[in-house]
């Protein structure tokens, strides 16, 4: 492996990953660190600044739009175009220097081409790394990807000394330059569409085949539950599900009249194909449910470790210094690490070792929250908790990066690099859906169980995927088999 990272073609390609993925945290920096001190600087309402949160949700529903950057390729146009829609947005915020309507109306927009920009780098990361250079990928990714985001700490030091109105420009500035640099990339290598059906060719397949059309139906009712959940819409439209649901039951019993299994498979198809495609493979439920269950210790106890800092009487400034800034730091160096350890050992190997690691610190908070008392104003946190607590933050933190490192790089393996964009965008909301159902279960764990209880069933809870494991190797073997790569 030393000798093959020492080729100048392989060397290259790794730059460019990192090059791509500082591009592709910078916004979500922007987004999550910057827009909110700025309208709060501004003076907004709170209610407002929450609104901002929501304005999030493309980047849970990015695979709606995902096959269109499949279909249309040119990654690296998209790329471009996304950065500079995006200074756009900042600009004017930059020109209007105020919150309210017309401000929330660009960050949307801000968020949506953030979005298409992560479709565009992840879908051209895809194509160009080599399954054997898919784990040290991965641990770049993670850690160019947080630097990007650290990236955006400058425009907020610069707003202290130059005011919002040029901060914002700096920023636009910033992703102008981003563009630029993406647009140098390599060119994408020459594939064969997959797409032999037309989008009206393929609606008509879908109208008559009840099997597929009953899976589209789902997603879509899915995606709506996803909005629902942020905009609530249902608060406006009474019984909204239930007209939903009974809108896609009248048109799936009418492909039921319709059906022809003379009609060509819609997996061929622009617009579903890629999922249709995907869902056809054999075991692939198992394979989502693995995916689902893999990092559900690890996420479940992500949501409950600042609060537990703050009831054992740790300080915003130790948590901000040792969970946040050192703990990001470990975390790109877990990346790196897991991800040469994986192209050592191969994915399926460091799914099995490295998802041990990632929850062994899960057992360091249950003890933490056994030994540590809950907060007492009067007294100092004796040096002996402080320490064991920062060791377990620092222990978590790096096993994070490790555990994720091997994650992305199995997602990475078992997606066809036609329709890479699609195909994963799809696979990381299926996670990310994980993540929003792992918050919302942990507050009520940690409330009724208490800490120390909470934090060992989270170490319990990654143990259900390794049920699914098996599977996960089956598809890769299957998806490596195809592409004539080695041994995964």
């Amino acid at each position: 492996m030393r000798d093959y990272l020492k080729r100048r073609d392989v060397r290259a390609r790794l730059f460019w990953i990192a090059v791509l993925y500082v591009a592709e945290g910078l916004p979500f920096g922007l987004f999550s660190d910057v827009f909110p001190v700025a309208f709060r600087e501004a003076h907004a309402p709170l209610s407002e600044i929450g609104v901002i949160s929501l304005l999030g949700l493309p980047w849970t529903l990015k695979f709606l739009w995902a096959p269109a950057i499949d279909h249309f390729r040119h990654h690296r146009l998209w790329m471009l175009g996304a950065d500079l829609l995006m200074a756009l947005a900042l600009a004017h915020l930059a020109w209007d220097r105020g919150t309210g309507p017309e401000a929330l109306v660009a960050i949307g927009f801000f968020t949506v081409f953030s979005s298409t920009n992560d479709i565009a780098i992840d879908g051209y990361s895809l194509e160009l790394l080599e399954v054997e250079e898919m784990g040290i990928g991965n641990g770049l990714r993670i850690g160019f990807y947080r630097a990007g985001m650290l990236a955006a700490g400058l425009v907020l030091i610069a707003s202290t000394y130059v005011g919002w109105r040029y901060a914002y420009l700096l920023a636009a500035l910033l992703l102008g330059v981003d563009g630029l640099v993406c647009l140098r990339a390599p060119r994408e290598r020459v594939r064969p569409t997959v797409d032999r059906q037309s989008l009206g060719e393929e609606l008509v397949s879908l109208s008559r085949r009840p099997k597929a059309l009953a899976l589209v139906m789902a997603l879509l009712l899915g995606a709506l539950w996803l909005i629902n959940d942020t905009l609530h819409w249902s608060r406006s439209i009474p019984h909204l599900f239930v007209y939903a649901i009974g809108a896609a039951v009248l048109v799936w019993v009418t492909s039921l009249v319709r059906r022809d299994p003379a009609i060509p498979p819609s997996s061929d198809g622009p617009l579903f194909g890629a999922l249709l495609e995907m869902t056809g493979r054999p075991g692939i439920a198992a394979v989502f449910a693995f995916i689902v269950l893999y990092k559900l210790g690890d996420s479940a106890i992500g949501f409950m470790i600042k609060p537990f800092w703050v009831d054992r009487g740790f300080s915003a400034a130790q948590i901000g210094t040792v969970s946040v800034i050192a703990g990001i730091g470990l975390s790109i160096l877990g990346g790196l690490i897991g991800g040469y350890i994986t192209d050592r050992i191969g994915i399926y190997k460091a799914l099995w070792a490295l998802g041990l690691v990632q929850v062994l610190p899960n057992l360091g908070y249950a003890l933490c929250a056994h030994l540590l008392p809950r907060a007492n104003t009067a007294a100092a946190i004796p040096i002996d908790h402080q320490i064991l607590l920062y060791s377990v933050s620092a222990l978590e933190s790096f096993a994070a990066g490790l555990g994720t490192a091997a994650f992305l790089a199995f997602l990475m393996a078992i997606v066809r690099k036609e329709r890479a964009a699609t195909e994963y965008a799809l696979l990381s909301s299926l996670f990310a859906i994980s993540l929003r159902l792992a918050g919302f279960g942990s507050g009520f764990g940690a409330q009724d169980l208490g800490y120390a209880p909470y934090f060992l069933l989270t170490f319990l809870l990654a143990f259900p995927a390794y049920l699914f494991l098996p599977a996960a190797g089956r598809m890769l073997t299957t998806m490596n088999t195809r592409t004539g790569g080695p041994a995964v």
